[in-house]
């Protein structure tokens, strides 16, 4: 995940901070240092930096916070608010035009920014909020782009407007436009070409279109992983084409997320969402409070939650639940755990929003190692559906054809049916602690 080495570094400084009684002058200028270089490796834009640093040192040598009972978190408190001021403090929609009059948004950025399936992305969130959206293929110069904008827009349910590569964008786009008005279309999304590098050519064709259709808001896509060059670039596409907002895509590779904490103070202008994986549901909206509390390890519960809410169903929970308490879950529910915690990211992503877990990821990833439980997951799938409802049938001849399908020692396999049925007794034993009698749920303790 993004900021991970940031928020170590800046974890490692507030540390020393919080173990300090009272505060010097001299104590912040020495960690606010160690934060500058935290902030310039993490590739922010240097004068963005030398700023923020500035307006930190301001307000954390006052006098208040000096003589405060807790100097230390009051740094941290500052710094927390100050992050936020540079990332925009608001969080910004993509505004569409009222009722149901057509909104064209034109979707721009560099070849191989991810800016097709943004496009699909972004149409399918506005789908669920019962729009009607239109995928338009403006990219004729590259025939791959046509077909993956119709198999992502098949996935979403998004209709796909196409006319092919014989016909220029410009075209295209007033094309897409009268299609839109005569068959209810209330959002259309552009998906305009891209270079490997900023041209003129590249840059006059998305002006050619503004001037041809009524483009409401032009949203830029940009690799969050090319660092720095990611605010060059916005600046580039805003001074030329003139944009609105940006989509910050591969958030969630091994970026040092510079371009997240640069590119709102050095354009301007709003992040809208983060990419946060390839999967079409894996696009977030960017709130510059919570990534503030991720960079700093206090975790990101709001998002955690709702992460929950859109990707497990609620009534299969409740189910879970009992099942659980009674001790009667069985490999077929830790299969169906296990895609839940798939879609919600991944064990990693779900601790890295859980508060005081970022200083400690590398530990955590290290003791929660997913290639194992990727193997243990090989050895369920590697029984019969009758086998995994009830595991007591699983003698020792079954057990040697499960561990040869899974390509494991049969001591693995031994293994985890026992853990299994030990995590099972004292599931049940939590459930029966917990089923209070009483109309408060007070706990009922077997004593």
């Amino acid at each position: 995940m993004a900021f991970d080495s940031l928020s170590e570094k800046l974890q490692n400084v507030f540390k020393s901070l919080r173990s300090k009684g009272m505060l010097t002058e001299e104590d912040v200028k020495i960690a606010l240092k160690e934060v500058k270089m935290a902030l310039l490796e993490a590739d922010v834009n240097f004068k963005v930096v030398k700023k923020f640093v500035k307006d930190v040192q301001e307000r954390a040598v006052g006098q208040d916070v000096m003589n405060g009972l807790n100097p230390g978190q009051t740094v941290i408190k500052i710094v927390n608010e100050e992050l936020v001021n540079l990332m925009g403090s608001e969080t910004t929609e993509i505004e569409l035009r009222p009722g149901k009059a057509v909104t064209v948004i034109m979707m721009v950025g560099l070849q191989g920014a991810g800016k097709t399936t943004t496009s699909a992305k972004l149409a399918g969130k506005i789908k669920l909020k019962g729009k009607k959206p239109l995928l338009v293929a403006c990219d004729v110069y590259r025939p791959a782009a046509i077909e993956q904008l119709k198999l992502n827009g098949e996935k979403q349910g998004v209709e796909v407007f196409s006319m092919g590569s014989g016909h220029s964008p410009v075209d295209i786009a007033k094309a897409a436009y009268e299609h839109a008005q005569k068959n209810g279309n209330t959002v259309v999304y552009l998906d305009t070409a891209g270079r490997l590098q900023v041209d003129e050519d590249m840059m006059q064709e998305l002006v050619d279109i503004k001037e041809a259709v009524d483009v409401f808001r032009t949203v830029l896509v940009v690799d969050a992983m090319t660092g720095q060059e990611a605010v060059n670039v916005a600046s580039t596409f805003d001074e030329k084409v003139g944009i609105d907002g940006v989509v910050l895509t591969k958030l969630d590779g091994d970026t040092r997320g510079g371009a997240a904490l640069s590119i709102r103070a050095v354009t301007g202008k709003p992040i809208f969402y983060v990419g946060m994986g390839e999967k079409l549901s894996d696009l977030e909206q960017f709130y510059p409070d919570r990534m503030a509390s991720r960079i700093l390890g206090m975790g990101d519960v709001l998002s955690l939650i709702e992460k929950a809410a859109e990707n497990i169903d609620q009534e299969a929970g409740r189910k879970m639940e009992k099942k659980v308490k009674k001790g009667e879950f069985d490999f077929e529910d830790y299969l169906e755990s296990m895609q839940q915690m798939r879609n919600m990211g991944g064990i990693s992503s779900i601790l890295g929003m859980l508060p005081g877990m970022g200083g400690q990821m590398k530990q955590l990833e290290d003791a929660v190692d997913e290639k194992k439980m990727a193997k243990t997951e090989a050895i369920v799938l590697s029984m019969t559906v009758k086998e995994r409802r009830n595991p007591s049938i699983l003698n020792p001849s079954r057990k040697h054809r499960i561990a040869k399908g899974a390509g494991v020692d049969i001591a693995e396999v031994n293994r985890l049916v026992k853990n299994f049925e030990k995590a099972k007794k004292m599931m049940k034993q939590m459930g029966g602690m917990m089923g209070g009698k009483g109309k408060r749920g007070r706990m009922n303790f077997p004593f």
